[in-house]
């Protein structure tokens, strides 16, 4: 086939593929497939509602915990709600898990520097 020839219609090139191994998907052309893409501003609202359902629940639970309970930590003793020491609690536990989590990344990405010095790439 010469470059004034056109290409059969029938046929289909292989997909490039992406750096990480995987290959690169279809671009979207039809309207039909447009209307299927998901848009940041449909993410972002669908994060808000899902934080807005998360906020009301926060607030059902700490109306129905609002016994006063005594509360002792590293010599610290104080008095509040039950329903603010479980969150403070569990606002504790997740700045762990993200400490750790960041740790974890950070070391991948140490990991892949050194590996990408050693081949070259």
């Amino acid at each position: 086939m010469t470059s004034e020839e056109p290409a059969d219609p029938g046929h289909t090139f292989p997909r490039p593929e992406s750096p990480s191994g995987g290959q690169i998907p279809e671009p979207i052309t039809s309207d039909a497939d447009r209307s299927k893409q998901v848009t940041r501003t449909a993410v972002i609202w669908g994060a808000v509602a899902f934080g807005l359902a998360v906020m009301v629940l926060l607030i059902i639970f700490f109306i129905q915990n609002q016994d006063v309970i005594a509360v002792k930590f590293l010599g610290w003793e104080g008095r509040l709600a039950q329903g603010i020491a479980f969150f403070m609690a569990a606002v504790g536990g997740g700045i762990l898990v993200a400490i750790a989590g960041g740790a974890r990344i950070l070391q991948l990405r140490r990991n892949e520097r050194r590996r990408r010095k050693t081949t070259g790439l």
